[in-house]
């Protein structure tokens, strides 16, 4: 037998280390040639680890969320004979190398069980005879008490479960309200020193619930979630984002009521054509718009204080996946018609959802479109996709009475009340490079194309 050390290759140019997202294997599993080792994420995408030998798996580097250097071991593999690229035993390694601290730390190590600690017997608590009791739980004892007849001083003895007297410390304030709620003091947590208080029957109606007060439920025990994998690059972009773009946001509301029509239309004739949702229509007047507004489909280098204003628009998708938020980019949007948006609007969003998405569909945005479709909102102020200087996202139309002008004279001239469509657009900027004053006429145009929808099918 001789062991295989499986080293992490270079997956993409300029890419140093990558992220363990998954593995597909544990020490001890058998792997056969070409079978799923491990999943890596890098900057750019999600790739496959597939191991080159058959053998066992004797050691691992590392666990979910761990960073692994380009050329370092990822998995030791245990192979028949003499093992074509066997390397020796990673112990005999650490004693020729003589690695620093540093080294040490970034060794695979083999994975071992904890054994789980024994669990004590639960004991029942004994109460003395005729002292105030104190429950943990609503169960009442299963012992007699003795008690005393109720005095003046606070002291009542109520009949507790199955006929048990209770002895029970509280004020005749706090009786009377326990009345008043239909609560048993027998089953109410007093204080350290045995009385019932207010405070303690807040509690009890919070948390134990008691004829008819029913509580939201118990407490959920705490769950600690690790933050790796696309989570943990979400979470870094969109930190970086916001500590270094001061960003600004500006809301425009449009009225909707044509181009819901006109897409309406466009569907009812659509044939063997992908269904037209609004967001290839919004795209459309985006790429019409853009070019009277160069400032906004940018990019800013900000180390080299160089601003790039784009001829082409690459558009970012923000993509729910159940993993997380991903960006794919629709690549030269402004050459494609309606039919061809929709079709590729699909396709990547379904490449995103399923991991399938290339590095290259991932990456290279220059202006990105944000919506939450039919969960929409009033308004959003999106973060800005860095190093973009701005984020446009359309908002959830909905429908209101509006003073609408009469120009034909059909209902006599002037003004009448109409229910229409409206939906707000927002956009977040970089004022570093876009003034409020840009961004607001960006929108301004972009509206006067929505409501007049028309002008998106000319030339």
């Amino acid at each position: 037998m001789a062991r295989y050390t499986f080293r992490l290759p270079d997956i993409g140019e300029g890419i140093a280390e990558a992220e363990i997202v998954a593995w597909h294997v544990k020490v001890g599993d058998r792997i056969e040639e070409d079978g799923r080792l491990a999943d890596m994420m890098t900057d750019k995408a999600t790739v496959e680890m597939e191991s080159p030998v058959t053998g066992i798996v004797v050691e691992v580097a590392g666990e979910a969320g761990d960073i692994i250097a380009i050329g370092s071991a990822l998995a030791v593999i245990e192979v028949e004979g003499e093992g074509e690229g066997a390397e020796p035993d990673v112990a005999e390694r650490i004693d020729a190398e003589n690695p620093d601290a540093g080294d040490v730390a970034r060794l695979i190590q083999p994975a071992a069980a904890t054994p789980k600690p024994a669990q004590a017997e639960p004991v029942e608590p004994k109460a003395a005879v005729g002292q105030p009791l104190s429950f943990s739980s609503p169960q009442a004892p299963s012992a007699e008490v003795k008690s005393s007849p109720s005095t003046s001083s606070g002291r009542a003895e109520l009949a507790g479960k199955e006929g048990v007297a209770i002895k029970v410390l509280s004020t005749p304030a706090v009786r009377q309200r326990a009345r008043d709620l239909g609560i048993d003091l027998g089953e109410v947590k007093p204080a350290a020193d045995g009385r019932i208080r207010h405070a303690d029957l807040d509690a009890f109606l919070a948390y134990s619930g008691a004829k008819g007060f029913a509580s939201s439920g118990p407490a959920r025990a705490d769950e600690q979630v690790r933050v790796i994998g696309l989570r943990r690059r979400i979470a870094e972009n969109m930190a970086a984002s916001k500590r270094a773009i001061p960003h600004f946001s500006y809301v425009e509301e449009c009225d909707v009521t044509a181009l819901e029509a006109m897409r309406a239309q466009l569907n009812s004739a659509r044939g063997e054509k992908p269904k037209l949702t609004m967001l290839p229509l919004l795209i459309v007047a985006i790429c019409r718009t853009l070019p009277a507004f160069p400032m906004i489909n940018a990019r800013y280098d900000d180390e080299a204080g160089v601003v790039t204003r784009h001829g082409a628009v690459h558009l970012g998708m923000a993509t729910q996946t159940d993993g997380g938020l991903m960006v794919p980019v629709i690549r030269n949007a402004q050459g494609l018609n309606l039919w061809q948006l929709a079709r590729e609007i699909g396709r990547l969003a379904q490449a995103a959802r399923d991991g399938t998405a290339k590095s290259d569909e991932l990456s290279g945005s220059t202006l990105t479109i944000t919506s939450l479709g039919a969960l929409g909102g009033i308004a959003t102020t999106p973060v800005i996709n860095r190093p973009e200087v701005a984020i446009i996202g359309p908002n959830r139309i909905v429908e209101r009475p509006m003073f609408v002008s009469d120009e034909s004279g059909r209902f006599g001239g002037g003004e009448r009340i109409e229910k229409r469509k409206l939906m707000n657009v927002s956009i977040s900027c970089d004022h570093r490079v876009v003034d409020g004053w840009d961004a607001a006429s960006f929108v301004q145009a972009l509206k006067r194309l929505i409501e007049t929808p028309v002008l998106l099918l000319a030339e």
